[in-house]
């Protein structure tokens, strides 16, 4: 987890807390400040390992 903007990734939080959809990003695909905002959106969600092969199913 790596963030440059505690006030971005604020307004992530909140617009999750808000109902609103993760495409509700305001800031430009691939910018710093629309990771940190997706930080702020995903921080109560379990982190995903795709590198972990696993055979629960």
């Amino acid at each position: 987890m790596n963030f440059v903007s505690t006030t971005v990734m604020n307004e992530g939080k909140v617009a999750k807390r808000a109902g609103k959809p993760a495409d509700a990003n305001p800031y430009p695909a691939g910018s710093q400040e629309s990771a940190d905002w997706l930080e702020g959106y995903t921080f109560d969600e379990a982190e995903m390992n795709v590198d972990i092969d696993r055979d629960d199913a």
